[in-house]
């Protein structure tokens, strides 16, 4: 059996202003109809594995498991991670959780922020992995490169193992993300490949490697995992906190892949590319005559081998070449193709400034459905809310804060205090300051609020939770 582990952590900040710490890449629809964390997902089908296992940061939780029920592929099947630790302890997480019942499946490792172009090579790749894997070798899957290209590391490939074209070699060798003339020494011996992050292999052999080579980290997990229980009202399977808070971070290729003498490599030439910058969104999209890749309402005259991507505004570039333009809600981001890199500056002085916007969009999203920021002062707020069927707010209240709600579509089912009654379109409430209340859609389709919020302090650190559907505290 194949069990696929999908990584889906991280903060994707090289993508800003799209991406944000709260809502990182590979939950965004960039290239697709899907979200990058979908398109991975969806990519497994015809390959005969099971039920993916999702390792995801805690504050994402409710996210994957909306991206997840949409697909129909929610079964109890993420892992939260409480602090990022790198993909080493991840993975012993999953194969920790994988052979809780006596099983030993073959662990496909996946990050949940890649782009393949073509899934039927992919899938090729995986099933000439799968005998190597069987007889308890490392598989790690190299891309064949297109170019020189500095922002991977490399896989050098050593002997060669099979001789039915299948392209699987010993590896010689892990390096680091190379220079230029570095980078066309490799491309010219023909010996190398990216280093994909991208793995096959059981899931007891790998314990076995982490045993030999990084027990600290093993211990660590299996602390963390000793009351391992999934939540029994949600989707998530939680460990202790405090365990694998001490686990140390490190890198599954340092942990294990540099070290072990069983590991080998798969070629894979499926149009892959791990979008880590601007740039390479543009080079995965259509792009028209003039090799502009536009999302959303642009107009161009004049314009050349532009990225443009708008969220509602109309975007007009005129006379302009080589340029990345990106409009959200509230950020805009223009910059040159060829200092893609440098987006990390803008995050950096976002965090220093203390601003919101390298954590959150404008629109956020909560297990019960969506808020929209429309406006946002120190002394009053006003939230477009979309609550979707069956979705509820926990039953809360505010110490400095009251809040009217004026219903645009939809059935509201609204508690204040001891009373329980309900509005629909065009009718409204108030909540005064300390009332006891919960807002709820007992409806079939999706509830359309406004929620105005005023008062001497309006953080969501003011929200004071007696009952939560959702686990939250």
């Amino acid at each position: 059996m194949i069990l696929p582990v999908i990584m889906a952590g991280g903060t994707g900040s090289r993508l800003w202003p799209m991406s944000r710490e709260l809502y990182p890449k590979q939950f965004l629809r960039l290239h697709g109809e899907q979200s990058m964390l979908q398109e991975t997902v969806t990519r497994l089908n015809g390959l005969g594995a099971s039920e993916p296992l999702v390792i995801c940061n805690e504050e994402h939780r409710f996210l994957v498991a909306e991206q997840l029920r949409q697909i129909n592929r929610l079964s109890k099947n993420i892992i939260l991670e409480p602090v990022g630790r790198n993909t080493a302890p991840a993975i012993t997480l999953a194969a920790l959780s994988a052979i809780d019942e006596g099983s030993d499946p073959l662990l496909l490792v996946l990050a949940a922020d890649h782009v393949i172009e073509n899934p039927e090579a992919f899938h090729q790749a995986v099933q000439n992995a799968i005998p190597f894997a069987e007889q308890g070798k490392l598989v790690t899957f190299g891309i064949v490169p297109t170019g020189p290209e500095t922002g991977y590391g490399y896989i050098q490939r050593g002997m060669e193992l099979s001789s039915n074209a299948e392209s699987v070699f010993r590896v010689q060798r892990f390096v680091e993300k190379p220079n230029l003339p570095t980078a066309l020494q490799y491309l010219e011996t023909g010996e190398y490949y990216w280093n994909s992050g991208m793995f096959l292999f059981r899931a007891k052999r790998f314990l076995e490697e982490m045993a030999t080579f990084r027990p600290d980290i093993l211990q660590a997990c299996l602390k963390a995992i000793e009351t391992l229980e999934p939540d029994q009202q949600q989707n998530f399977i939680r460990v202790d906190k405090e365990s694998f808070s001490a686990c140390p971070d490190e890198s599954v290729d340092y942990a294990v892949m540099e070290k072990t003498t069983d590991a080998i490599v798969v070629a894979l030439d499926a149009g892959w590319n791990d979008i880590g910058s601007w740039a390479a969104l543009w080079d995965v999209n259509n792009k028209n005559t003039a090799g502009n890749a536009v999302t959303g309402d642009v107009f161009t005259h004049n314009a050349e081998n532009c990225y443009i991507n708008t969220d509602e505004k109309l975007v007009a570039a005129i006379g302009v070449e080589n340029l990345v333009i990106v409009n959200t809600k509230d950020a805009v981001l223009v910059i040159d193709k060829s200092q893609v890199q440098d987006v990390k500056k803008v995050v950096e002085y976002l965090k220093s400034a203390q601003r919101r916007e390298y954590r959150l969009h404008r629109e956020s999203y909560r297990p019960w459905g969506r808020n929209d920021i429309v406006v946002n002062t120190p002394r009053y707020h006003v939230n477009r809310i979309t609550v979707k069927p069956g979705g509820q707010f926990s039953l809360q209240m505010h110490h400095h804060r009251a809040e009217h709600w004026v219903i645009l579509s939809g059935t509201a089912r609204v508690t204040i205090n001891d009373e329980n009654f309900l509005l629909t379109e065009n009718q409204s409430t108030f909540i005064p300051i300390g009332a006891q209340h919960r807002l709820e859609n007992p409806g079939k389709i999706p509830l359309e609020l406004l929620e105005i919020q005023s008062g001497s302090y309006l953080e969501d650190d003011d929200i004071v939770r007696t009952q939560d559907h959702y686990g939250r505290c």
